[in-house]
Order: C-alpha cells, then sequence, then structure tokens
C-alpha cells in the first residue's frame, strides 16, 4: 500500500514537472523561432543589451524549462527559474493595462509557488537525475 502511494506521490510530481513547465517551453520556443522579434521587444523595454537578454530569457524558459520537465538538477532550477518571474509592476499603470498587468503578477507568483514546492520536494522517481 505504502508503494504504491509513493508511485502515485512520483506520478503527481512527474505531472507537475509537466504542466509548470508547458509555458515556459512554449514562449521559450516561439522567442527562439522569432529572434529578432524577442530582441526588437527586448529593446522596446530599454533592457540594456537586448540580444543578451533575449538569449538568457530563451534559456532560462526553453533551456531550463526542458531541463526540469526531465528532472535535471530539479531543485537549483526551480529556484532559480522561481527568481525570474517578478514582473507586471501593475500597481505603476492604470485602467486595463492595470488589470491585465496585475492578473499576470498574480499568475507570476502562482508559479513561483510552484517552482518552490518543487525546489522542496524534487524530481521525484521519475527523473533522469533523482535527488
Amino acid at each position: 500500500m505504502r508503494e504504491a502511494l509513493l508511485d502515485a506521490s512520483d506520478l503527481l510530481i512527474l505531472a507537475a514537472r509537466v504542466l509548470l513547465m508547458t509555458l515556459f517551453v512554449i514562449t521559450g520556443w516561439q522567442k527562439l523561432a522569432n529572434f529578432s522579434g524577442t530582441v526588437a521587444y527586448m529593446a522596446s523595454t530599454s533592457a540594456p543589451l537586448p540580444s543578451v537578454f533575449a538569449a538568457v530569457s530563451i534559456a532560462m524558459e526553453l533551456f531550463v524549462g526542458v531541463a526540469i520537465v526531465l528532472g535535471i538538477f530539479t531543485r537549483p532550477l526551480a529556484v532559480l527559474l522561481g527568481t525570474a518571474l517578478i514582473g507586471h509592476r501593475y500597481w505603476k499603470l492604470q485602467g486595463a493595462e492595470r488589470h491585465a498587468n496585475m492578473l499576470n503578477f498574480y499568475k507570476n507568483l502562482s508559479i513561483m509557488d510552484g517552482l518552490l514546492l518543487l525546489a522542496v520536494t524534487g524530481p521525484g522517481r521519475y527523473a533522469l537525475m533523482p535527488s
């Protein structure tokens, strides 16, 4: 009975890794596929060295996302990715833009919560590098 519960927990952790990283892998791939557009967006936000910021963004979203799905260095990468989600300063905006950014801010906060839990639980048994 205990073995079945452990196996179910490991399957749920695997599902959580996949579901939590879906957004990152998709958006990372889109940024890579349209690198010039990603650089242009970074420049529009006044990011210094927009090409570098675009490359770092792709690495964080796509490559770190895939690594977490596969269960590679899950704990440290979950912490690293969780710290990169601060954004959408809705309190500086007005109207519909404020509301949209508020939703994205709290969505990011929820993702950070999931990443923190993943950092605590680890990747589970179904990982290339279980802890």
